[in-house]
């Protein structure tokens, strides 16, 4: 397998040009959102807003950007199951091979001094989590990438395999989403139950 198409939404956007960059060299297609869209875009690299890729508009202040079966159904799709191609090709949904996604900094949020209870909620990530545990849940057929810090590994791993990635690494990266992904929701739960203590 080849990974051809990646969608890159980070919060964190620490090397996230470099990366991208790597990515259109190998022939990776790009699809963004909002302020990840505009850094690739102004480092003069390709990228397809995933607006334009679903045909759908970001909506209620970004809430919704990602929240589409055209990107969950592209990174959920099994490759193998033919139901699954059957259903693709029927509603017109393109793959996607890789999630490279990192979460609104809730935890740097709560932890600013007199940060409100409105702010906290709006840097509750829903997307995010959503794309990251799909794309987990399909680690065979999906790299996903939650750690900018991995960025050159895969870089490199994709290079020596002709554009994919092996699956023991697949599955470390799948490990490291469903372990981060707890822990995000562990600190909204003990902040909702703090609050919900005042």
């Amino acid at each position: 397998m080849k990974i051809k198409r990646a969608v890159i939404s980070v919060s964190d956007k620490r090397g996230v040009v470099k990366f991208a960059k790597e990515l259109h060299v190998m022939g990776v297609e790009i699809l963004s959102t909002g302020g990840t869209a505009k850094t690739i875009r102004e480092a003069g690299i390709p990228v397809k807003d995933v607006s334009e890729h679903t045909g759908s508009p970001e909506m209620l202040d970004g809430r919704v950007k990602t929240l589409h079966p055209r990107v969950h159904g592209g990174i959920l799709s099994r490759r193998k199951n033919p139901k699954d191609a059957e259903e693709v090709k029927k509603y017109n949904i393109e793959f996607i091979d890789m999630v490279v996604v990192n979460l609104y900094p809730f935890e740097q949020t709560i932890a600013k001094p007199g940060v409100t209870f409105e702010e906290a909620i709006e840097n509750i990530d829903i997307g995010g989590p959503a794309m990251l545990r799909s794309a987990s849940k399909n680690f065979q057929d999906v790299a996903v990438i939650v750690d900018p810090d991995d960025y050159e590994n895969i870089v490199g791993e994709m290079k020596n395999l002709a554009g994919d990635l092996s699956y023991e690494t697949r599955l470390k990266l799948a490990v490291k989403v469903f372990r981060q992904t707890s822990r995000y929701d562990g600190l909204i739960g003990d902040y909702l139950a703090k609050a919900s203590e005042r």
